[in-house]
């Protein structure tokens, strides 16, 4: 069986994705690297409470069959693009850079769509700069999940998500809207799972093929 480590298990889909990895038999540990507790009392469950400035530290803990990465957050919660870049780039380069040093053999890494390392929008850019990077790392496989906009019970309230997931959802007859739709934390989860029974060496996978993953 496998043993799994994750970070960003407190974000909607880290907390889905871990429920998820404590049900697979496939899994005999789950491993979380995470700044505070998850709250999840589980016997396949081992958390690793830790400041992800002082990763290093804790590099003996990355060890497993397969890095799950989830961290992100928004600059309205953080204050600051140089915040946020360190949470959504920097913390999870690093860990899995660590990771693959460790000898890990697969990351699978939530993305967002329109990720581009050449944009001019800063989350996409950042979110394309990382796809690239850990790419020339030393994982036997990855896959890149890349979903739309996130629909989900968020422990924090998003504005922009409450009043814009309803509004896509009504417009998904409209032609070029569908390639947008919402697509709920159960089904990424559940896709980037899938992703590993491929066994290819990279998989960047866009929003059409997360749904058919799921089922």
């Amino acid at each position: 069986m496998k043993k799994a480590i994750l970070i960003g298990a407190t974000g909607l889909i880290g907390s889905e994705l871990l429920k998820q990895l404590l049900a697979d038999s496939n899994y005999s540990e789950v491993k979380v690297l995470a700044r505070r507790s998850t709250g999840v009392n589980h016997p396949k469950l081992k958390e690793v409470i830790i400041n992800f400035d002082n990763l290093e530290k804790h590099k003996s803990e990355l060890v497993g069959n397969v890095l799950f990465s989830t961290m992100g957050t928004t600059i309205k919660k953080v204050g600051s693009q140089d915040v946020q870049y360190k949470i959504d780039y920097t913390y999870q380069y690093k860990t899995a850079q660590l990771a693959s040093d460790n000898g890990v053999k697969q990351l699978v890494l939530l993305s967002s769509y329109g990720a581009n390392f050449e944009s001019k929008v800063f989350y996409s850019r950042i979110k394309g700069e990382l796809d690239e990077a850990v790419q020339k790392l030393n994982f036997e496989t990855v896959s890149i999940i890349r979903p739309s906009m996130l629909a989900g019970d968020r422990k924090e309230f998003r504005l922009a998500e409450k009043i814009l997931t309803p509004i896509m959802y009504a417009l998904l007859w409209i032609p070029g809207i569908r390639k947008y739709r919402p697509i709920k934390d159960v089904i990424v989860a559940k896709a980037m799972i899938n992703s590993l029974l491929k066994n290819s060496k990279l998989q960047i996978i866009e929003l059409e093929e997360i749904f058919k993953l799921a089922k």
